[in-house]
């Protein structure tokens, strides 16, 4: 497959071509899919919790009788049908992430990248460095390139500037070529790779 390569100035300034192991992978949804869920749940905090009837402060004290009030019999105040009581089976602090092969992983890679590429929303920039750190000369250049919603893959170096002004773009997201992942590539309507993360990827993946 061959794209062409374009600047920040949206002027073409040559070809490259891309490799088929990497970029022309046939997608499969549930594969991709897998990849997500395992992303996003690796990235829950997991720290919600309810107290338990013996975490609950208060006294240990029969409520009354078992027997004589009429009443059902009761054994604690701290109990969950009370209020203030315990919660029954309540969710406690735990690790949400589970096991993915690491070959299912670098191949969602694969996907969420043939997924771009065969959408057309696919885009090599030669370099993604820029002369000034301001958010608006960077944002006048992505109207040049018609990208909004946008995610930059560079190589194992950002350039400083360039994160710099695409800090405060909403929707605008800047990433090293090790950082590339498939829910970040997925959640942005276009994806760009510079020249270096390009063949940061394809060394990675092939």
């Amino acid at each position: 497959m061959k794209l062409d390569v374009v600047n920040l100035d949206a002027k073409k300034v040559g070809s490259v071509e891309l490799s088929d192991e990497v970029f022309a992978v046939e997608v499969r949804r549930d594969i991709l899919t897998r990849m997500v869920n395992y992303q996003l749940a690796k990235r829950r905090s997991g720290n919600h919790k309810t107290k338990q009837i013996w975490e609950v402060s208060g006294t240990t004290k029969k409520p009354y009788a078992q027997k004589g009030t009429g009443r059902a019999r009761q054994g604690s105040l701290r109990s969950a049908q009370f209020r203030g009581g315990g919660v029954i089976f309540g969710p406690v602090v735990r690790s949400h992430a589970h096991d993915l092969p690491k070959k299912v992983r670098s191949l969602a890679l694969k996907h969420a990248l043939s997924a771009k590429a065969a959408e057309g929303k696919l885009v090599v920039l030669e370099n993604a460095t820029s002369a000034s750190f301001k958010t608006k000369d960077l944002a006048a250049q992505l109207t040049k390139l018609k990208l909004d919603s946008v995610l930059f893959i560079d190589g194992a170096n950002l350039d400083r500037n360039f994160a710099l002004a695409s800090r405060n773009l909403p929707h605008v997201d800047v990433l090293p070529s090790q950082g590339a992942n498939v829910y970040d590539i997925l959640r942005r309507d276009t994806l760009v790779l510079t020249k270096d993360g390009l063949q940061a990827l394809e060394a990675r993946l092939k």
